[in-house]
């Protein structure tokens, strides 16, 4: 076989651990940007939802429609997995199918030329990856799964229950990337404060801290994707305690209104979350990130504007607006009561107005504060100007710092930590200097 690749990651950053595991099994192979000069192209697919789907999809035929002849085309992933019945007949254009449970196997696969769908979703343990986007930075997954019945989520439906990493696995995984230069983690999953959960350990996460920090080499990490049932007050003191866990919290509430949480069945009302969303707040150098979903069946109007009011003035950091997706397989599907496109759409628009003013205010509190931050690379807007975030910052997701390389005697290194001052805010785009002791 040929060994020119062409692999296309979509959806969260779960399948980028996952398309880097693929990766990882095809380092023979010489990575290509250019679709059409590929011998192979791989789609790690998001069925997530339905926005999700019709980008996976339209990802794989511009794919085919691009590529050369007697290549080889793979669908993967979830969107594979969630309809494997059906696509294998309405996608002739594919050449090999295969779902969330084989990604270790992908050189078998291609050698096979075969499709395969695992019983089982694939943990990571053991596999080697090429980590990609940075030289310090990489996502470690810690579980696969979810044991939340949330109304609105297709999720469990199509890679089961939860099923935890061990976690030596984690930590080996974490201390090979060390022993490479990184050392700065973010830990992911679908619900994150479950974690070792199935293994009848209540508080796994604690554990993951305490083991973390014994690895020498690792600076900076934080956890994403907590869920607000399963994270405890003792937790969020654990993550308060720890010098390499930042005070970062990802807690996607989805609602505030109580009669909404419980159709949802999200298992916390609006008052324990508040609770729990009050105490992080109060954390130092706390950042709390949440998502909301606008337009679920039976969401009134004045459970919208709750939710708007809720939004504007509790002072989240950063704030992420989804829209109502219909999915087969969840309970919220079977509800009459929908609301109509049009209006989830102007919903959306208005909370979306909401999270902007939000961000905004957020980055305004950081003119004039002393911070550290990391030099990523030069940025888009000007060859003087390098692109950096703040160390407490998940990449990509919560903001771009441009720092002066001109400012300082010495050449500022990508990849490096430094102490800086948040001089302005341009737009969206903080400014800073970074210090020349």
């Amino acid at each position: 076989m040929s060994n020119k690749l062409h692999i296309v990651s979509l959806g969260c950053t779960k399948n980028l651990v996952d398309t880097e595991v693929m990766m990882g099994k095809l380092q023979n192979f010489e990575l290509t940007d250019t679709e059409s000069e590929a011998d192979v192209i791989i789609v790690n697919t998001c069925g997530f939802i339905d926005a999700a789907k019709q980008e996976s999809i339209n990802t794989v035929l511009n794919l085919h429609e691009a590529r050369k002849e007697d290549s080889v085309l793979v669908m993967a992933g979830c969107l594979s997995e969630r309809y494997k019945e059906d696509l294998a007949t309405q996608m002739p254009e594919v050449d090999i199918f295969t779902g969330v449970g084989d990604y270790d196997h992908i050189d078998e696969l291609l050698r096979e030329k075969k499709s395969r769908f695992s019983d089982e979703v694939f943990l990571i343990d053991g596999s080697e990856r090429v980590v990609t986007g940075s030289t310090y930075h990489a996502y470690i997954k810690l579980s696969e799964g979810c044991n939340q019945t949330c109304s609105f989520c297709a999720i469990p439906s199509f890679k089961g229950k939860l099923n935890s990493r061990n976690l030596d696995s984690i930590a080996k995984e974490v201390e090979g990337l060390v022993a490479k230069g990184y050392y700065d983690f973010s830990f992911v999953s679908q619900d994150s404060s479950s974690y070792l959960r199935d293994q009848n350990i209540k508080d796994g996460l604690s554990l993951l801290i305490q083991r973390i920090e014994l690895i020498e080499g690792v600076k900076s990490a934080r956890i994403l994707y907590l869920y607000p049932s399963t994270t405890t007050i003792s937790l969020l003191k654990n993550i308060a305690k720890s010098e390499i866990f930042h005070n970062y919290f990802d807690m996607p509430i989805q609602h505030i209104n109580d009669d909404m949480l419980r159709m949802m069945k999200r298992g916390f009302g609006k008052d324990k979350t508040i609770e729990l969303l009050d105490f992080m707040r109060g954390l130092p150098n706390s950042f709390v990130r949440t998502s909301f979903i606008v337009g679920h069946p039976d969401e009134t109007e004045e459970m919208f504007e709750e939710m708007c009011e809720f939004a504007a003035s509790f002072g989240f950091d950063r704030i992420n607006v989804f829209s109502y997706s219909d999915e087969e397989t969840t309970p919220a599907y079977d509800m009459s009561n929908k609301i109509s496109v049009e209006l989830i759409a102007s919903r959306a628009q208005i909370l979306g107005d909401i999270a902007s003013e939000c961000t905004h205010k957020s980055l305004q509190n950081e003119v004039g504060k002393d911070i550290e931050l990391i030099i990523d690379g030069e940025s888009n807007e000007h060859e003087y100007l390098l692109s950096a975030r703040k160390t407490i910052w998940a990449p990509e997701i919560d903001g771009e710092i441009y720092v002066n390389d001109r400012t300082k005697d010495d050449e500022l290194e990508f990849g490096k930590i430094y102490k800086a001052k948040v001089t302005e805010l341009v737009g969206n785009i903080l400014t800073a200097t970074v210090d020349n002791a």
